[in-house]
């Protein structure tokens, strides 16, 4: 097992800006440490003449402030491996990290108990100017992956990684996508391959079912894995199915198909058939509002797409949206028990005063966040320095000035009254109370958009309707005025004249 650490190597003023850059790197290729100077290379450059063409590619860019280099450190497990092995594994890592693009030098100390490597590497390019940046993630998503793959080759043991995790479970992208409605594709594919699986006598046969239903299939192969990749129509890209989940690689298929049959999900044991009962007190359903019946029977008509094949969703993505969309109204109409635009206006007015309830809380907590960060971010420098620390403690003396920084840290923090366990526990509790925030936020401004929406239709509604009974009204006075009217044959003048006496009946 290996772990890989980067750290950075800073400017040392404008005098001597390169002095810690040059001092590392001396360090790292001691004899005494490098078995006399046997684990010892360079990469893009000369082991004897490093610091100086780092130098020299900084100048020619003229990029010679700032940050100077950086230096990883690659830890082996005690006993696991020898300093040749270690050494033939930094040398790799080194080329497929760095590649064609950083000057650097590495070296194998052999020297203590477990054996670990060094490498120090030029900050800018030599190739292009560009200066190195580590991104958040780069360590799960780019530099131990490497180690744990070049373990793997050497027989070593490795080390989990964050994202493997997430991709056994699935993915945690796809589990966000489902919790705030939108259309996940990954259900639909594991559906859809599930039912070819059951159905298929053998691979080929599974392949070709998978295509008849829509789908494009791609066998390919990387890094020497076989790797099966699917896309549906609509989708943009290939699915790799093995990221889908344990039981949807290529060799758990193949497994499946030779197990997984109709019979096998069919065989439930028969029961006799027998009457149960139960006493339920019945409750009467409360009434719905002409409103809310009107969005129910919108609801009901879009639901009929449900009878249509799951595999050709993507025909329908816009009706999935329609009734996502319908249902949030109507729900929300029923939350409320909104019967008319006047209430709706109502619940406008309170969801806006409870976004302002929720601006207050966000603000008091935010400050007294701002309180804790000088402690916080003396609590990060003390777990950055640890490492380093350590290193000097078993004798690295590179590391004596960052040791005696990590020791006044560490008194200074105890003069405060803290300890880390209790500002990592205080900072986790202001984690938790940011996100429960930004949760009702989020929420009340969906509340805000679904109640602004149905404000705005009703509110249209209303006026189209009083329009609509004054143009009436008008109209019916125009045709009384012209004698035209239908509840007076005599006209406007008419309305108050009594008809002529009738002659009688008998003369």
């Amino acid at each position: 097992m290996a772990i890989s650490k980067i750290l950075q190597i800073g400017d040392c003023g404008a005098g001597y800006s390169g002095k810690h850059l040059r001092q590392a790197m001396d360090y790292i290729m001691e004899a005494g440490k490098t078995g006399n100077g046997k684990w010892v290379a360079g990469l893009n450059c000369q082991k004897d003449d490093a610091y100086r063409q780092m130098r020299r590619t900084k100048a020619g860019f003229g990029k010679t402030d700032k940050r100077q280099g950086y230096h990883i450190i690659i830890s082996f497990a005690e006993g696991e491996v020898d300093a040749e092995t270690a050494f033939s594994i930094i040398g790799r890592f080194a080329e497929e990290y760095l590649g064609k693009g950083y000057e650097a030098v590495y070296a194998v100390h052999d020297n203590t108990s477990h054996i670990h490597g060094h490498i120090i590497f030029n900050s800018v390019s030599f190739r292009d100017g560009k200066k190195y940046r580590y991104e958040k993630g780069e360590w799960e998503k780019g530099m131990q992956p490497i180690t744990n793959r070049l373990c793997e080759e050497y027989g070593l043991s490795t080390i989990a990684l964050p994202q493997d995790r997430g991709e056994r479970d699935g993915g945690g992208r796809e589990w966000k996508e489902y919790r705030d409605g939108k259309f996940v594709w990954g259900n639909m594919i594991r559906r859809d391959i599930d039912a070819c699986i059951i159905q298929s006598a053998d691979y080929e046969s599974f392949l070709s079912m998978l295509r008849d239903m829509g789908y494009e299939v791609e066998n390919g192969c990387q890094n020497g894995r076989k790797y099966l990749a699917v896309k549906p129509m609509g989708m943009d890209r290939f699915r790799r199915c093995r990221n889908l989940g344990e039981d949807y690689t290529e060799e758990r298929i193949r497994e499946r198909i030779s197990t997984e049959n109709f019979f096998r999900y069919s065989s439930v044991p028969e029961r006799e058939p027998r009457i149960v009962s139960c006493r339920m007190k019945g409750y009467r359903r409360a009434g719905m509002s002409g409103i809310q019946k009107r969005y129910l029977k919108k609801l009901y008509r879009l639901g009929l797409m449900k009878k249509r094949p799951y595999s050709q969703a993507w025909k329908y993505r816009e009706d999935i949206r329609r009734m996502q969309k319908l249902q949030e109204d109507y729900l929300f109409l029923h939350r409320h028990g909104i019967g008319n635009a006047l209430e709706a206006a109502a619940v406008v007015g309170n969801i806006k005063e409870k976004k302002k309830e929720i601006a207050k809380e966000k603000s008091r907590v935010f400050r007294a966040r701002a309180r804790m960060k000088p402690l916080f971010d003396m609590a990060e420098e003390i777990k950055d320095l640890q490492e380093m620390g350590n290193c000097y403690i078993r004798g690295e003396e590179l590391f004596q000035k960052e040791y005696r920084r990590w020791q006044e840290l560490k008194e200074r923090l105890r003069t405060e009254g803290y300890t880390l366990e209790q500002l990592e526990s205080l900072k986790q509790h202001y984690r938790n109370e940011t996100a429960m925030i930004r949760k009702k936020e989020k929420a009340v401004r969906k509340e805000e958009a679904v109640a602004g929406r149905i404000w705005k239709e009703l509110a249209a509604e209303e006026a189209e309707r009083k329009k609509g009974r004054g143009t009436e009204a008008e109209k019916n006075r125009r045709e009384i005025d012209a004698g035209k009217g239908n509840d007076n044959e005599y006209g406007s003048e008419g309305l108050f004249k009594k008809p002529e006496r009738q002659p009688p009946l008998y003369g």
